[in-house]
């Protein structure tokens, strides 16, 4: 639970950061938070100012409402700024990244203080980023699945599962989750969801994404093929539940756990919509998308496939008696079930194709206020998960499979 003390705290450090964050250590020098702490530990100023700092976030409102207490915070920001600490970040499925997180997270709690979808207030994704490029993920899952990239005939998610069966790595860590998440404990429980949702995580993160993205985002003609996809996360252990929560207590369960609050602060991050874009992405990186969704499962808010006829997804939760936060509930389950950029990225996976030239379009002059509000995709049933083929297999047109809107009118 965060201190009285912080929201006190917050707008000042919110003004060392403005002023501050030009001078902060650049993420070209950037280590992980583990490496940072000992680095920090190891200088006298820096561990000093360090423990200031956490005794600033985790003090009585008391202890930093004075005028000299105050300037003893910004002192220790203004230090943690110019350390390795300020810039560091996590590994997904790293050795010690709980500790990792929990490092990262003494720096930049303002996420927990609130949470919003727009992405203007989100401290961004605690996780290093990715540089991956889509269409090499791509052409590697359809070389060792022996699928046809595009105009195939086949149940693509049965060929990507034949293709894990052959890896020995593959094979290891996806028979561990299902057998763990298809053991029946008792008459009354399904399953020990706990060690369920662990080995799903393990699987995610310790297989390349060349035979995890073949079966999570296979692409599908057939009623088949989409209910093997919508069971490769075994959901009647990883996903259903006798009775849906409501998303926004979900929401504050996966933020009292370092683990779940990274990914989800990692998807909201990198599958944030922006309508002006033409690829659909605020961050333009289709891969960067596809791993954080990737991220969510095994945790507590582990999203799944919600219909039988599109790419929709959504966690296993509802906004019915969300009362006065109805709206702010509404907003949280759509980020996920009409998220453009992140059924974009689907599409262009079954493609091929990415997103590392796209350019924002620029914005229209208006006297309305500027800030982004999310606004979920017009008419999401209408997008379908059937990768149409081009005459050049190596040349992608633009608008290929996207919902490009305006944007691509011809």
């Amino acid at each position: 639970m965060i201190s009285p003390a912080f929201y006190f705290l917050l707008p000042v450090i919110d003004a060392v950061v403005q002023t501050a964050g030009v001078n902060a250590v650049p993420a070209l020098h950037r280590v992980d938070c583990v490496k940072a702490n000992e680095l920090c530990t190891g200088d006298l100023a820096c561990s000093s100012k360090y423990r200031t700092l956490r005794q600033c976030l985790a003090g009585s409102a008391s202890m930093v409402t004075g005028p000299e207490a105050k300037n003893e915070c910004i002192s220790a920001m203004e230090v943690v700024q110019q350390s390795p600490l300020y810039n560091c970040r996590c590994k997904r499925g790293m050795k010690n990244e709980k500790r990792c997180l929990r490092i990262y997270w003494s720096i930049h709690q303002s996420f927990m203080h609130g949470f919003t979808i727009t992405g203007h207030d989100l401290v961004g994704s605690p996780y290093e980023p990715l540089n991956n490029r889509l269409s090499d993920i791509f052409r590697a899952a359809s070389i060792i699945s022996g699928a046809e990239p595009l105009g195939s005939k086949g149940n693509n998610c049965l060929d990507a599962a034949k293709a894990c069966n052959l890896n020995d790595n593959c094979k290891k860590f996806r028979s561990m989750y299902i057998s763990l998440c298809a053991a029946h404990v008792s008459a009354s429980e399904i399953c020990n969801r706990r060690k369920c949702h662990r080995a799903l995580r393990q699987f995610f993160d310790r297989v390349p994404a060349k035979y995890t993205y073949g079966m999570l985002f296979c692409s599908c003609r057939d009623m088949a093929c989409i209910e093997r996809r919508r069971q490769t996360i075994v959901p009647i252990c990883s996903y259903q539940d006798k009775e849906k929560p409501n998303c926004l207590s979900l929401a504050d369960m996966c933020k009292t756990n370092y683990i779940c609050r990274s990914r989800l602060a990692d998807f909201i991050t990198n599958c944030q919509p922006e309508p002006r874009s033409t690829s659909g992405c605020l961050r333009q990186n289709y891969a960067a998308c596809l791993l954080a969704y990737s991220g969510l499962i095994g945790t507590v808010i582990t999203p799944n496939y919600i219909d039988s006829t599109g790419i929709s997804v959504a966690p296993w939760c509802t906004c019915i008696g969300s009362g006065n936060q109805k709206e702010e509930c509404d907003e949280f389950h759509n980020f996920f079930k009409d998220n453009r950029c992140f059924k974009n990225a689907i599409q262009a996976f079954g493609n091929g194709t990415d997103v590392n030239v796209w350019q924002l379009i620029p914005p229209v002059p208006t006297t309305a206020s500027s800030k982004h509000i999310y606004t979920p995709q017009d008419n999401p049933e209408s997008v379908s998960n059937e990768i149409h083929s081009v005459d050049d297999d190596n040349v992608f047109p633009l608008c290929a499979n996207l919902q490009c809107d305006s944007y691509c009118e011809t």
